[in-house]
């Protein structure tokens, strides 16, 4: 099987994938590891064996990733492409989650969003210094934007995704694990929403006609 990354945005080839499952793909892990913050303790009385990895936040941490792994795997296998974003995500996850098992300390999972935020804004705007408008490969599948729509959307997420990267440094330096936690889940997740819902006057002006349907004059 031959294996390559996401095609560009408007490219005719590229193969589609169900906008539901993709949301689904990049939202379950996060979901995971909110469970099994708030119910590792649990699982561990039942099954003590967990609790050789430590306490809730070290086993949502082991969840998380092989859930991120999870994500990816069925995502290459609908596609047969790399996607780049989760990719990127599931690096970083892989990373500082391995070093917060195997050295024991939260402190790295904690700043993984921060380093995953600031990498996906250098991302963003690395691909806009080179022409190209990178945020297409995740968005590719619920919108079809013109290239000048795909560059203004870009740049405002790239300082999106630099202002959550800054919001989680403040956070996790001020509040316990279990309120970072919450945060994480229940407050990136609402900003992001919003944030998400602002660009739609945007996203419906710069939005391409379908293939089969005639340009407005």
């Amino acid at each position: 099987m031959t294996v390559e990354f996401e095609r560009a945005p408007n490219d005719p080839k590229k193969r589609e994938i169900n906008p539901f499952l993709k949301l689904a793909l990049e939202l379950g892990p996060l979901g995971v590891f909110f469970f099994m913050n708030a119910r590792g303790a649990a699982l561990a009385e039942r099954l003590p064996a967990l609790g050789a990895v430590g306490g809730p936040i070290f086993l949502a941490t082991a969840a998380f990733i092989v859930a991120t792994l999870v994500a990816l795997v069925v995502s290459l296998a609908l596609t047969r492409r790399l996607p780049v974003m989760p990719l990127v995500t599931a690096i970083v996850v892989v990373v500082f989650g391995g070093l917060t098992l195997w050295l024991h300390d939260e402190t790295f999972i904690k700043v993984k969003p921060t380093i995953t935020n600031v990498l996906f804004g250098g991302i963003l705007l690395g691909g806009l210094a080179f022409g190209r408008s990178l945020l297409g490969y995740v968005f590719d599948s619920v919108f079809r934007l013109s290239d000048e729509g795909w560059r203004i959307l870009t740049l405002r997420w790239a300082i999106f995704f630099f202002v959550l990267a800054a919001l989680n440094e403040v956070i996790w330096r001020t509040m316990s694990t279990d309120a970072w936690v919450t945060f994480k889940v229940w407050g990136i997740m609402p900003l992001t929403f919003v944030f998400a819902l602002a660009q739609m006057p945007l996203v419906n002006r710069t939005t391409l006609p379908e293939p089969d349907e005639p340009e407005s004059r």
